[in-house]
């Protein structure tokens, strides 16, 4: 792994990181303080882009801070997009977060301070995020970020069914100029899961958080790593950090 230092508050470590999943191994990417402790963890589940430039900036970012972040690349080839997600059951996806799970709570991760961890979704990959959050004791909390709620009906789960089951913490957050999803789905997603924290930023559209991306908003952007940095420390368990002065 590289070593990047005098950003934020923690030297991190960070980089790519073969996974192993099923009877091989995935591409993953894995960013956590470069300091002796143990920390929580926060699993980025990748937008229908996969995993690419924003889930590997938002892995970095929250080390940054003394959460560690580990993302995990769910497509298997290197078909279009949208293709690429709709060849993804549902099922399988979920399948391979749990084996994710599996590898981060194991005795070859000395860095991880708790079996149960925090979620983060991207656009599509925030179904994955919220099934999870929804049917595993291991889910502390779930994030999501302009996912869409509706559209799945031909898809093995839709999400809408799981808004009124989820048993943590909850907070998401949309852009009320997105052209992608309808603000009216996020006004029902609170109604459903009224002790989550459901959002929409004025004037952000779709793919606000990327900074590579065309409608990138850097004020809602800054905003939502703020929020969403608070959001998993008060949900996770506390960083121990070894002092070896």
């Amino acid at each position: 792994m590289a070593v990047l230092s005098h950003e934020g508050t923690y030297p991190i470590l960070y980089g790519t990181w073969p996974v192993p999943v099923g009877a091989g191994h995935r591409d993953g990417y894995i960013a956590r303080p470069d300091e002796a402790g143990v920390f929580p963890v926060i699993f980025v589940v990748p937008s229908i882009d996969g995993l690419g430039g924003l889930e590997k900036d938002l892995c970095r970012r929250f080390a940054r801070t003394g959460l560690a972040a580990v993302s995990l690349d769910l497509y298997r080839n290197e078909e279009e997009p949208l293709a690429a997600y709709n060849s993804l059951s549902d099922d399988q996806a979920t399948t391979d977060l749990d084996e994710l799970h599996e590898f981060i709570v194991s005795d070859d991760v000395d860095w991880n301070n708790s079996d149960r961890v925090g979620l983060l979704g991207v656009d599509t990959g925030g179904r994955f995020a919220l099934i999870k959050a929804a049917t595993r004791e291991w889910a502390a909390s779930v994030a999501v970020c302009y996912t869409p709620l509706t559209g799945d009906e031909e898809r093995e789960h839709q999400v809408a069914d799981y808004l009124d089951h989820l048993p943590v913490p909850v907070l998401g957050l949309y852009g009320a100029e997105d052209q992608l999803i309808d603000n009216s789905t996020v006004d029902e997603a609170q109604r459903r899961n009224d002790h989550g924290q459901w959002l929409l930023y004025e004037d952000a559209d779709h793919g606000f958080l990327d900074i590579e991306a065309e409608n990138y908003h850097q004020g809602a952007s800054d905003d939502a790593f703020n929020r969403l940095t608070a959001f998993f420390k008060a949900t996770l368990p506390e960083a121990e950090v070894e002092n070896l002065g």
